[in-house]
């Protein structure tokens, strides 16, 4: 089964929400097993007009489904709530190599 790999680019508005979002996060990836290969970072672009703040990249090696699960856990749900406000977030979920 190939793993899932969740990626964020974030935008940061609110440091102290954002803080207590990382919190519940942190959480959530713990619970459902995820590994952090990315978390922050100085992003530079190499091509395109892309420019992200900062990425975000976990990696889920039981699959989609896994990483579903941890979106859609409660307390992934609490750690969305916490972060309305503070900041634009990008999400997307990918399959990728094990």
């Amino acid at each position: 089964m190939p793993a899932a790999y969740i990626i964020a680019d974030v935008a940061v508005t609110d440091e102290q929400k954002m803080a207590e979002y990382r919190q519940w996060s942190s959480r959530a990836i713990a619970d459902h097993g995820a590994e952090i290969l990315v978390r922050g970072g100085a992003p530079a672009a190499l091509e395109g007009d892309w420019a992200p703040t900062r990425i975000v990249v976990l990696k889920f090696a039981a699959g989609r489904a896994a990483a579903l699960a941890f979106y859609d856990s409660q307390t992934y749900a609490q750690a969305r709530r916490v972060r309305e406000g503070a900041g634009r977030m990008r999400m997307i979920v990918v399959d990728g190599p094990e």
